[in-house]
């Protein structure tokens, strides 16, 4: 059981920091049929997609789910750990 908890704590923060590489692109012209891309976005658009579902719709531009989506990956984390 102890061998599952680095591995756990390495794919969510993995995770986290595909999800802030993501935040970063958005702010710069990339071509999404790069390979780097395309792989960022397909594994971090089913998480942010489920945020977006349950954040309400703002008027504003902008997207908070990256930061929500990071928060409770944070809090996941410690409750998966605490409880192994």
């Amino acid at each position: 059981m102890t061998y599952l908890v680095p591995v756990i704590k390495v794919a969510l923060e993995v995770l986290q920091w595909l999800i802030v590489a993501r935040v970063f692109l958005s702010f710069i012209p990339h071509n999404p049929r790069h390979p780097v891309v395309s792989f960022i976005y397909d594994l971090t658009e089913p998480v942010l997609s489920f945020f977006r579902r349950l954040l309400p719709a703002t008027s504003l531009p902008l997207d908070f789910s990256p930061l929500v989506a990071i928060l409770v990956i944070q809090l996941l984390e410690h409750f998966i750990i605490g409880f192994l």
